[in-house]
């Protein structure tokens, strides 16, 4: 449910979206949805690399409305050969009106559904660089209130904008030194508010295989937070957040492995009947 990102509407995806969709097809997916990241609202919410090449919100925004018209055609196109549900990622920023412009977004092109993730601490983005990290996290007064502010914000951003899917819940551990303490007891208590803001708005889980892909040895999220939100009845889906078509279905059956020994027993897809969009849990286990 979260990836689909492609170089025609992200910067620092490559290929086509249909490239990505004939992959996913050709990997023999039922049902695949792509959530491309929704606009940035300002200049300094802008990566670096987009910088680099002249980007603009202007940009951002056009890109993003080509998105919603490219992906409502490739899943008429696709109709019969593979399920597309569109989607996007809401990459909560600190605005006074974000939320409501992405609810606006999200209505305005009929999205099916969104995933809600925090990208940014202390208004410093914390996974497009170790050096914007650091920053972020010496910002906040160190590691353990970083790592609180953050799970604060995602419990916010499930708040203000009642995702179906909650992407890559411990991000932060992407750029965090080599056996730092992401686990400590406050930072627990931050965490459990956010799965149980999770659990209340009944949103999904991303279990996003992506962190493998970057180097990390557990994907998002870590088996700690895969046993707190089971025991909490919150339910997970996958996640490749593929960038590319040669990243799709990334990782998907070491994660299955993965949940099943963590206690998780079954995923949980989107299904659309007409306008209306409904779950379905499937069994891990054969």
């Amino acid at each position: 449910m979260h990836g689909g990102h492609s170089g025609e509407f992200c910067e620092h995806a490559t290929g086509t979206l249909r490239e990505i969709l004939d992959a996913a097809a050709e990997a023999g997916f039922h049902a695949f949805g792509v959530s491309e990241h929704a606009p940035r609202p300002e200049p300094r919410f802008l990566y670096e690399s987009e910088r680099a090449k002249g980007y603009s919100v202007e940009r951002l925004e056009r890109e993003f409305e080509a998105y919603a018209e490219a992906s409502e055609k490739l899943q008429e196109e696709f109709r019969g050969r593979l399920t597309i549900l569109r989607g996007f990622e809401a990459e909560v920023v600190p605005s006074s009106n974000y939320s409501r412009t992405m609810r606006t977004i999200r209505r305005r092109h009929r999205f099916d559904y969104t995933v809600g993730s925090v990208h940014h601490v202390a208004e410093i983005s914390i996974d497009e660089s170790p050096e914007l990290y650091r920053r972020a996290v010496d910002t906040c007064g160190g590691l353990q209130p970083f790592m609180e502010r953050y799970y604060r914000l995602v419990s916010d951003m499930i708040e203000a904008l009642c995702p179906e899917i909650v992407g890559h819940l411990d991000l932060p551990k992407l750029h965090a030194p080599a056996g730092a303490e992401l686990a400590t007891p406050r930072i627990r208590r931050a965490a459990e508010e956010a799965v149980e803001a999770a659990r209340n708005r009944n949103c999904i889980l991303d279990l996003n295989t992506a962190a493998w892909r970057k180097g990390l040895p557990e994907p998002y999220p870590a088996p700690w937070l895969v046993r707190l939100a089971s025991e909490a009845g919150v339910p997970f889906c996958f996640g490749d957040d593929s960038h590319c078509a040669e990243q799709v279905g990334f990782g998907i059956e070491r994660a299955r492995r993965y949940l099943l020994a963590n206690g998780v027993k079954s995923v949980t897809c989107l299904e659309k009947h007409g306008r209306a969009l409904a779950r379905r849990e499937i069994p891990l286990a054969p």
